[in-house]
């Protein structure tokens, strides 16, 4: 695989019984690059470790005083360098495809995973987890598939150090191949104590991340209390104890590294000293100890690659572990395909909202973040561990049992976080509050998968899109005209409020879905405009389910049936007339009304009647 194959048509399906598992089902999928890495390894170690031949042989040749030997020598000292700076070259090149290669296959398989699992992913993982599986681990895991082919190939060229000293100089040859298992394995028995340290330094960092989050996903509420000092100093104490473990961590690393500096150092004391004592009594030339000693000296480079595989392993099998994790997850048990899609009323557990079927019912809420939070909720995203603060209404709720807390909206009771993610997509469509218009022409915004019984005309009249048309009409790109074949901008910027608002609107009806979930689909939409929309959106919507979220009269006195929602609990239900009249609380929302116009009212109200009793 090259990079500019990615992405993959098929990452694969990953084996995720453990991380060590998926760390090899990675490489086993990774074998085509680990082999060229390896070729092009095996090419620079082995050149690098026949160099102190060469040289070796040059000095003997100067000893001797004979000139073709020296040319010989110095070419082929050339030929080695030439083949070292190729191998290194190549090596990283192809060490960094892997890793590349790697990451993006991860990367792949979370993605698909996140889309399928939907908002069941954060209710099972934590958000700060996510984020650190998603960016961090996959960068690890990438470490370690480019670090192995380069371990692999300096192992192997240490093996040929070895046996090629044991036949060119045995005497010191032994030496070095006694040594060698020593120095490579030296640091074996600090690794368990060194990776305990990693894993502990990887659930502070991660916890502090998942901190973060939460601290700036509720910084508009923190601000509100005045929290944000107590959310700072618990974050400033987690990113202390994340320095904490990461310099204790480091100083066993430091060690490991320490002991991979210092016991070649001794070995290659040893050898001279030993060396030396063997030339002097005329057992070895002085070519073959200068040959033993520079390949003792350059065992030190492919050394450092059982520190490098060391680490890599360490740090990339917890992040593996986590990885696999979220990979194992499931939206639905096996048996569960096949399902049908659910039919009938639409309720949330929380709030005790029930939505008829076929029925326009509008819900009322005292809070707007509360109503979007019940829209979302509505989709089949039940509050996740890290929502749970927020505003009163979720305050209202902290007495209910957590498993209620959480519970999800069940369609014609089947709960829609059960379904398959497509089957609750085509059950339930949301739009919220400010929806996101992507770029492009307004045939391809309102292409979209949908039942087929409502025309984009028709869409388009229902949500009173005419003067937005008109509007794209004369920007149109060729001078015909063709609203439909005008590009919009990013996000719709090109586009009043009002304008975006409707399009999203058309696109949602076009969609047809058996339930539509609108969150204040007109308040950026004059008074005049909105009472048309909403007589549009009851007749074309006649028969399948919605349910608005909005507190204009305009949008409420067209509802079938209309739902307050007070500090996280239905409150009262009824029509629009009926809950202004008898309902202080609705009253109060929809109207804006004051305590002080509420008392001025009645007090009017009291004179009235008492006026009204006096005799003329």
């Amino acid at each position: 695989m090259r990079i500019h194959h990615l992405p993959y048509q098929d990452p694969g399906v990953p084996d995720v019984r453990s991380g060590t598992r998926f760390l090899v089902w990675l490489g086993r999928n990774q074998l085509g690059g680990q082999l060229r890495s390896l070729g092009w390894g095996l090419l620079h170690f082995a050149a690098l470790a026949a160099l102190p031949l060469a040289v070796g042989r040059a000095v003997q040749a100067v000893v001797d005083r004979s000139g073709s030997a020296l040319g010989w020598s110095a070419a082929l000292i050339a030929a080695l360098g030439g083949a070292i700076a190729l191998g290194d070259t190549m090596l990283h090149r192809t060490a960094v495809t892997n890793w590349i290669t790697a990451a993006a296959r991860v990367q792949q398989l979370l993605a698909r995973r996140t889309a399928a699992l939907g908002s069941v992913l954060t209710q099972r993982v934590a958000a700060g987890e996510v984020v650190a599986v998603s960016t961090g681990d996959v960068e690890k895991i990438g470490w370690f598939v480019e670090a192995l082919s380069r371990f692999l190939a300096a192992a192997l060229s240490l093996v040929l150090v070895c046996v090629g000293l044991v036949v060119y100089a045995p005497a010191l040859g032994w030496v070095v191949a006694a040594g060698m298992p020593v120095l490579a394995l030296a640091a074996l028995p600090l690794l368990p104590r060194a990776t305990r340290r990693a894993d502990a330094q990887r659930e502070k960092a991660g916890y502090a991340t998942e901190l973060a989050s939460d601290t700036v996903a509720g910084l508009r509420v923190l601000r509100g209390i005045g929290g944000e000092e107590l959310f700072l100093g618990r974050y400033r104490a987690a990113s202390q104890e994340v320095r904490t473990a990461a310099v204790r961590s480091a100083r066993m690393w430091a060690l490991i590294a320490a002991i991979q500096v210092v016991l070649p150092g001794l070995m290659l004391i040893a050898v001279v000293v030993y060396g030396a004592g063997l030339a002097a009594d005329g057992r070895i030339s002085v070519g073959e100890l200068v040959t033993v000693y520079s390949a003792v000296a350059l065992t030190a480079y492919p050394l450092r690659h059982f520190e490098e595989i060391a680490m890599a392993f360490s740090f990339s099998r917890p992040s593996a572990r986590r990885a696999a994790r979220v990979l194992a997850l499931s939206r639905t048990d096996p048996a569960e395909a096949g399902q049908q899609l659910p039919k009938g009323e639409l309720y949330d557990p929380v709030t005790g909202l029930r939505a008829p079927e076929g029925l326009l019912t509008a819900v009322v809420c005292g809070d707007p973040d509360a109503a979007g939070r019940l829209a979302e909720r509505l989709g089949g995203h039940p509050a996740g561990p890290d929502q749970e603060s927020g505003g009163a209404d979720e305050k209202a709720t902290t007495a209910r049992p957590a498993a209620e807390e959480h519970a999800s909206v069940r369609l014609g009771g089947v709960p829609l976080d059960g379904l398959p993610l497509d089957l609750a997509r085509t059950a339930v469509l949301v739009q919220d509050k400010d929806p996101v218009l992507l770029s492009g022409t307004l045939r391809e915004l309102l292409d979209v998968p949908s039942s087929g019984s409502v025309p984009v005309d028709e869409a388009l009249a229902a949500a009173r899109c005419g003067d937005v048309l008109d509007a794209l009409a004369q920007a149109s790109p060729d001078g015909g005209g063709d609203p439909m074949a005008t590009r919009i901008t990013e996000r719709g910027r090109s586009l009043s409020g009002g304008q975006r608002q409707r399009l999203a609107l058309a696109r949602s009806l076009v969609t047809d879905p058996q339930v539509l979930v609108l969150d204040e689909p007109t308040s950026a939409v004059d008074s005049h405009t909105e009472a048309r929309v909403a007589e549009s959106v009851r007749r074309l919507r006649a028969g399948r389910t919605t349910v608005v979220l909005a507190s204009s009269p305009l949008l409420l006195d067209v509802a079938d049936r209309v739902v307050l929602v007070h500090e996280g609990r239905v409150a009262a239900v009824g029509t629009h007339r009926a809950l202004l009249r008898d309902e202080p609380r609705y009253r109060a929302v929809v109207t804006r009304e004051t305590e002080d116009e509420k008392d001025d009212r009645e007090s009017a109200s009291g004179r009235g009647r008492v006026e009204m009793e006096e005799p003329a």
